[in-house]
């Protein structure tokens, strides 16, 4: 059994540690907070993106060619825009959207992958295993702008437009809830608007022409998806880095609880111990 100074020196370490987990779940939460506004805040603009796009495309254009973005062909090959965080301490976080990017690559029937990382824990996953790792992004902070972004969304549309890939994935940890982050797959390229129903199909009139807003309404859509999914995986870090930092936090007090009761109980056994040598020699001198 230890002594009371190992026990002692236990305990210090384990709150010392609490200390740092105690203030970086403060940090997270301060984080957290922000991403969720940006996140939130920039959801109805990707939407209402999504809806413009999607009356576009159900009005008449000019051309029969369609844009190239719109274009579809047969899958001779994959790219996936693989969203992760610079830095671990998030609980499974990190591990759940490997995984789940993994899984896809394996699933794809053979068909030729290559990855754009974007952050730190992405890139290391997919270089240990061997992926074919198109470009790598890393240390675009906390709170990133859109102009961040604009050299990843024109890679995979350089990409995309130039027949390198035939179509074009975006994987990133979508923010839920604080305690739920899901690992989500979507694709981005070709860009597949949705679809509008009754009356919902008239009643625009689009300047100069549906055709010249569509060309120009395309990439900045596919920019908005990217910055979007970015913006959720910060929201995801934070929040599950608040809530890993809080369980290590409840932990270490738990275990120095439990030193504490260790600690006395053998304080105690170590008096009651030389309480008998005592008695025992005050009985044998008076003997």
């Amino acid at each position: 059994m230890p002594n009371t100074r190992e026990i002692r020196r236990r305990i210090k370490s384990v709150q010392s540690t609490a200390k740092i987990t105690r203030a970086m779940e403060m940090v997270a939460a301060s984080k957290m907070r922000r991403a969720q506004e940006r996140v939130l805040a920039a959801r109805p603009y990707a939407e209402k993106m999504a809806e413009i796009l999607a009356h576009l495309a159900s009005q008449p254009l000019e051309e029969d060619i369609p844009h190239p973005l719109l274009r579809r062909r047969e899958t001779q090959r994959i790219e996936i825009v693989h969203v992760t965080p610079d830095r671990g301490l998030c609980g499974g976080l990190n591990a759940n959207i490997n995984r789940s990017t993994s899984s896809f690559i394996l699933q794809s029937n053979g068909v030729s992958t290559s990855v754009v990382t974007v952050g730190k824990k992405g890139r290391d996953f997919m270089t240990r295993y061997g992926r074919d790792v198109r470009a790598v992004f890393t240390d675009l902070g906390d709170r990133p702008n859109v102009e961040d972004i604009l050299p990843i969304a024109r890679i995979i549309i350089d990409d995309y437009t130039s027949g390198f890939a035939d179509v074009v994935y975006l994987a990133y940890s979508r923010f839920v809830t604080t305690t739920n982050q899901t690992p989500v797959m979507n694709q981005i390229l070709p860009v597949e608007p949705a679809k509008v129903e009754g009356m919902k199909q008239s009643g625009y009139i689009y300047e100069p022409s549906a055709t010249a807003v569509m060309d120009e309404l395309l990439p900045r859509f596919v920019e908005m998806q990217v910055y979007h999914a970015l913006l959720e995986s910060i929201a995801s870090e934070q929040s599950a880095r608040m809530v890993a930092m809080r369980n290590a936090t409840d932990n270490a007090e738990d275990m120095i609880d439990d030193l504490t009761l260790v600690y006395n109980r053998t304080r105690q056994e170590m008096i009651t111990g030389e309480l008998l040598d005592i008695t025992s020699g005050v009985e044998a001198l008076e003997g």
